[in-house]
Order: structure tokens, then sequence, then C-alpha cells
């Protein structure tokens, strides 16, 4: 059967990559397939569930590319699990009784759509999945195409998800405004909270992406503050053991010897701990609907912050997090080119009748592929081994600690 329609829809949470990634299917369907209607969904399964859609028309055809330059979601995001029926009851979003993915299925069916393009992380992915194998049971021909989208970079088996390299980059411009504070202050702790639940990737790459901006400000240690004063004194990673007690005291004698400590995070780390308080407080953890414990809420950085403080003796302590700066930012120029790549691929597989998420597959050679729907996860761990990781924490001074698959901090 000839493809005539299509549906895009973005979930999740934002990621320097959304627009551009709508951007690039619509243009590639009106450069070689221009027949085939377009629409999109509003707020991603929301918007499905509810039968919220708009059509692309010419007009916005005709304006696809500049979309490229525009951060977040021009059709707009949503964390709904259609397995999770109790939630989207809930929510509004179906009626009590009802299958969420039955009340998706049969949207789809109304709106005759064949091909879905799901441009989201790993739950957005393994969600389409679910309703892909919901709709061949039910004798529906279901095509279902991901894109993947993550500032964690942290999805099995992908090589590199779109707008992760914008995120790193995004955070250390963040950041070298954010350090400015400790010349305020005496005895200044700086906590940059890097937004993302397994996210050891984007902190070291944010890391590294400021330290090597700051090696380009040439005035610093000759007017005032040096260059320590404004460098990466500590990075902690979900993947690797945080060890409170000897970081303190190397900590401490930084903020003796220059006066402030700037330490990168990521928001995944700690978690395990801090969710064991919460729950031995007698407090209730705030879960998304993929039984997530909600990071903004459980707050890691003020948790680590309030940790040193007291520890290392600083006078002012000051938590930021960069995340809702780098992710809604527009894509750089390596993830349009990486977008680009995906999004002609995967309107390639639409016309040839295939499914799967595109990105290149770790585990065949690093090929450009749509990788099988049950092949996708989450979680993927950062490895603490890559040498630029060893060489950063060695360039600040920071010992290299063990492994460790549950963000402990001892």
């Amino acid at each position: 059967m000839a493809l005539k329609k299509v549906a895009i829809l973005t979930a999740g949470g934002l990621a320097p990559c959304l627009s551009s990634a709508v951007g690039g299917l619509i243009e590639r369907y009106s450069e070689i397939a221009p027949d085939v209607e377009i629409i999109a969904y509003r707020g991603g399964y929301k918007g499905l569930l509810l039968g919220d859609s708009i059509t692309v028309t010419p007009a916005i055809r005709a304006k696809a590319a500049l979309l490229h330059d525009l951060g977040g979601s021009p059709i707009g995001n949503s964390r709904v699990k259609l397995t999770n029926a109790e939630d989207c009851v809930k929510r509004g979003l179906v009626k009590e009784g009802e299958d969420p993915q039955k009340v998706a299925a049969n949207q789809l069916v109304k709106d005759g759509v064949q091909v879905l393009h799901t441009i989201g992380g790993d739950d957005t992915n393994t969600s389409a999945a679910d309703l892909a194998a919901f709709l061949a049971k039910n004798n529906y021909g279901l095509q279902v195409i991901g894109l993947p989208k993550t500032v964690d970079n942290d999805v099995f088996p992908i090589r590199q998800s779109l707008g992760a390299a914008t995120a790193a980059e995004q955070g250390a411009k963040y950041f070298a405004n954010v350090v400015g504070e400790h010349s305020a202050n005496p005895r200044m702790l700086i906590v940059h909270e890097v937004m993302g639940r397994g996210c050891g990737w984007l902190t070291v790459a944010t890391a590294l992406e400021y330290r090597r901006r700051l090696a380009a400000r040439e005035l610093l240690g000759e007017i005032g503050d040096g260059a320590e004063q404004y460098d990466v004194h500590a990075v902690y990673i979900p993947e690797a053991v945080i060890d409170i007690e000897k970081e303190s005291v190397r900590l401490r004698a930084i903020l003796d010897r220059v006066d402030c400590v700037n330490i990168f995070i990521s928001e995944g780390a700690g978690v395990k701990e801090i969710v064991a308080e919460m729950e031995a407080a007698g407090e209730e953890i705030p879960r998304d609907p993929y039984g997530h414990p909600k990071l903004d809420a459980i707050n890691p950085g003020k948790w680590f912050g309030d940790k040193f403080s007291k520890k290392i003796g600083s006078e002012k302590t000051l938590i930021q997090k960069s995340g809702y700066f780098a992710r809604a930012a527009a894509a750089n120029a390596f993830d349009r080119s990486l977008i680009k790549s995906c999004t002609d691929l995967a309107v390639q597989v639409a016309l040839e009748g295939g499914s799967g998420v595109i990105g290149h597959d770790e585990d065949k050679g690093g090929v450009l592929r749509a990788i099988e729907f049950p092949r996708i996860k989450g979680g993927k761990p950062y490895d603490i081994t890559r040498p630029e990781y060893a060489a950063l924490l060695a360039a600040i001074g920071q010992p290299l600690t063990p492994a460790t698959t549950g963000g402990a901090a001892h």
C-alpha cells in the first residue's frame, strides 16, 4: 500500500533537537514524497489520546527550515505512558475503564495514519513500540519510526542521541556566567546541577566543554582572580562512587586556598541515597507516570550542597541548574548534521515499510539504521574508563573512584 499519511509527535522532556527534527521530517517528505499528508499531534501522546492534531499545510512546509533555529517543541510535549491507565484517567485523557492503548489505536485508525514518527527518549519510543504491538495484534499495520531525543545520551544501543551535544555546549555557556558569582562572596560554594536522570555523559561533556572555553580566557591570572577560581573543582556522576568524607577534605583545602569551590554534579547522582533518606523520614516520593522519582522534587543539587557546605565551611552556597537553559536551546551545527542524517533515513524507512528507532547502532559497528524496538532501553551508564574522563579528573585533582550502578554517595 502506498504511503499516504504520516503523523509526528514529540514527547518526554525537552532537548535541543525537537524543533529541528520536526522541521527535518517535514522538509524531507516535502522533497521526496510531497504527496504524503503530514499531521502533528499536539502535546505528544496527550494529543493522540484527545485527537488533537494539526495539519502540516503547504504554508508550514514552505517555512519548515525556520524550525531549525528554534528551541523547545513547536508541537508541544507531555509525559504520558499509554500503559498507565490510572494516570491517564486521572489527567482526563481517557475515561474510567478505557484502555489508553485502544483509545490511541482508534484515533490513529480514525486519522488514517500509516506511519507514526515519535521524537523522544527511551520511554517515548518504548511506548510507541507497545502501541505498535497492540495495533499489530488487532490487525492494524502501523509503522512506528522513532528518533532518539535525550540530553543524557543514555539510550542503548545508540551511540549519540539527538540534542545531547548542544545541551553540553549550552550548559557550559550557562556556567560561564554563573561562576563569576564567586567574586561577590568569600568562601563561596557553587553547585552546578546538570539536568538528567542518567546524565553522567552530559555532566562530563559539559565540564570538558566549559574547561575548553575557560582555557581561551587569556586574561585570567593577569588581572585579579586566576584561572583556578573559575575552574571546575569536582565532577560527580551516578556512575562513579562519591566519597563525601574524602572529597570534603580535598574541597576544603581548595576553598582555603582560592576562596571558592565549583562543583559539577549530575542530577541523577545520589538519588538512591536521597530517596532512602526521604522514605526513612516518612516523606512521599513524587514520581512521574513511568515510576521514576521526580528529580526536581527530590533536588539532588541541594542535598549535595547542604552536605558539602557544612563539611567544608563555606559561607554561602549557590545551587544553579543549567537544564532549563540548555534543553530548550536550538540545535548546534553538530546536532543539526546528526538530525538531518537521522530524519532523512527515517523518511526512507517510512517509504520502504520499516519500523524502528533511527540511530548509530553500537552493537553493529556504529552503522546508522532503524534499530529494533525490543533492543531500545534507557539508563545506559557513562563508561568511566573512557580516557577523557580520567584526563578530566587528573586535570582538576579529583581521585578516580570505582564504578557504581546506583549513583552511590558514601
